[in-house]
């Protein structure tokens, strides 16, 4: 298998956590967003979208987006489970990930993207050139700020965001809740079940990676 990877995006740290969970050591490729090395041609052979992560499978297989890659992972590596057991559990799990990646994990993109001036001309992933537009990154900060808010709330009383256990959900969690700092958002004592919960993430040692 190969993993591409970049070390200082949420989107591959998430795949990085939950090959690390699952106790995995795949050869891994670093793709620098910064010096747009998405775009260079021979990435561009691996995939053409311009993204990371990206696992090529030991079976020749492309995978180019998280749920797959952690739906792949979690079917041919079943222990720790990390997406449910029970067909209730898989859904609470997939639920949650989906509400945390489009009210979070797009929230925050949209704040960075079209707020940055490092990002002119690049407000979307890919191949394709985006002006910025900012009302999008003032909603997009409002956006997050509000699912913090019922993230808080949520966690009332939960040791983790989905089910019983640590799950996708979690790692889905934290890291855009760890990346927000990049729009000045950040966890602190004025959300108490997010902080707690937080705290708790953040001593995984899939956490460091």
């Amino acid at each position: 298998m190969i993993f591409y990877d970049c070390s200082t995006a949420p989107s591959p740290r998430r795949a990085r956590m939950f090959i690390a969970e699952k106790g995995l050591t795949i050869d891994t490729r670093e793709v620098s967003l910064t010096k747009g090395e998405q775009l260079s041609p021979d990435f561009l052979k691996v995939h053409p979208g311009a993204t990371v992560p990206v696992l090529v499978t030991d079976t020749g297989q492309t995978l180019t987006e998280n749920i797959a890659i952690a739906a792949w992972l979690d079917a041919t590596h079943p222990e720790p489970p990390l997406m449910g057991q029970t067909p209730e559990e898989k859904a609470e799990i997939l639920m949650w990930n989906a509400r945390i990646e489009s009210q979070l994990g797009m929230a925050v993109a949209e704040a960075l993207r079209n707020g940055n001036p490092h990002m002119k001309g690049r407000a979307l992933p890919g191949p394709d050139n985006f002006e910025q537009i900012p009302a999008l990154a003032e909603r997009g900060l409002e956006r997050a700020t509000l699912f913090f808010d019922r993230l808080d709330a949520h966690l009332e009383g939960r040791d983790f965001v989905a089910t019983d256990g640590f799950s996708l959900a979690d790692i889905t969690a934290f890291c855009f809740v760890d990346f927000a700092r990049v729009v000045k958002l950040r966890v602190d004592d004025t959300r108490p079940n997010l902080k707690r919960w937080y705290d708790a993430m953040r001593a995984r040692p899939s956490a460091a990676l």
